[in-house]
């Protein structure tokens, strides 16, 4: 089989050499292949093709070429090399990345033991190091949303089609590379909802879309879109200067670019309108459930971290228990508060899925 011109520049492709049967890149090549065969997404692919290649290449300079030549020692040792890597501006990795390339080597080996590839699995015995729970650390309030929006020039087609395409990430709280992949019909003014093909996890999903989004998406159609949109028609949504789907990484730079201009004292991009939805969702009361059906979540812990950040609840609580808040407070916020203090705190306690120690 021919080489791309991908491959030619890969540094692990000829680690233990193209004929040897054990070499490290033959097996690797086979594991993307198999990747692909079971519908892997091309982004997974890239990215344990990333991870893993970064792994070979760092045996081959330490002369281990073949697979049968790993042991668990080593891949501890590469797991300590990793703790004490520094980037170009002197940081170390996050624990979150040591972890994650880990993984990858982990899947690697599981896949290479049930090849019978190899007698034993070094790395099924490999602790990973212990991922920290973070927050979203900026999350923008409806006042600076509104700065946000206010900054594209909408006498210009790039301009609005700018605001619509923030008015839709703020609205149906959608990933970028959603946005960028969503096609004209996706949008149904009807029903009010915006179908998402093939999201995260291969999953498609139907979720709201508001009034005001879609009175902008109008707009954008009858004014912008036919400016920017050249033959043939590629029937996207949102549409570059050149009449190109807007690739995910322009959609970042274009948004962080109004964020900044906004000047809102706050960094990010298209996720800071992710993190403002889920957020002020449920500050205003919606269940946990709904928004993870609405963000895509697979598991409900990945949508219960907002619970941390979501500050509503949390402020009910102290307002209607905390001893400083001074009785009459309290009972006028237990009054105008629907539920008991009692049952705020159970309820509470559900919003942030911890057990009852």
């Amino acid at each position: 089989m021919a080489r791309t011109h991908r491959e030619k520049e890969t540094p692990w492709f000829d680690v233990g050499g193209p004929h040897e049967p054990d070499g490290l890149g033959v097996w690797l090549r086979r594991f993307l292949e198999s990747l692909q065969v079971r519908n892997f997404s091309a982004r997974t692919v890239d990215h344990r093709e990333k991870d893993i290649g970064d792994f070979i290449v760092w045996l081959a300079d330490r002369g281990v070429e073949r697979i049968d030549q790993v042991t668990k020692p080593i891949i501890e040792r590469y797991q300590k090399q990793l703790f004490q890597h520094r980037k170009k501006n002197g940081k170390p990795l996050t624990f979150r990345t040591q972890h994650d390339r880990l993984v990858q080597v982990r899947l690697f080996f599981r896949w290479l033991s049930r090849q019978n590839a190899i007698l034993a699995n070094p790395a099924a015995d490999i602790e990973l190091p212990k991922v920290e729970r973070r927050i979203p650390g900026d999350v923008l309030s409806a006042n600076e949303i509104d700065k946000v929006l206010e900054q594209p020039d909408l006498t210009d087609a790039m301009g609005l089609r700018d605001r619509v395409m923030m008015e839709v990430l703020y609205s149906t709280g959608i990933r970028r590379t959603e946005l960028a992949h969503l096609s004209i019909r996706d949008v149904d003014f009807e029903r009010r909802t915006v179908f998402v093909r093939q999201g995260k996890g291969r999953r498609d999903r139907l979720v709201p879309i508001g009034e005001r989004a879609l009175e902008w998406v109008q707009r954008y159609l009858d004014e912008a879109r036919p400016e920017l949109v050249m033959p043939p028609d590629p029937s996207h949504l949102f549409l570059s200067s050149t009449g190109d789907p807007l690739a995910p990484d322009r959609l970042t730079r274009i948004v962080r670019s109004h964020i900044e201009r906004a000047n809102v004292g706050k960094s990010g991009s298209c996720h800071l309108f992710r993190h403002a939805m889920a957020t002020a969702m449920l500050d205003n009361g919606a269940d946990i459930r709904h928004i993870q059906e609405i963000l895509g979540h697979a598991e409900l812990s990945t949508t219960q971290i907002y619970t941390r950040v979501s500050i509503a609840t949390l402020q009910r609580v102290h307002a209607a228990t905390h001893p400083a808040e001074g009785a009459s407070r309290r009972t006028e916020r237990v009054v105008s508060e629907p539920g008991t203090p009692a049952q705020l705190l159970e309820a509470l306690a559900a919003e942030m899925g911890e057990e009852a120690s």
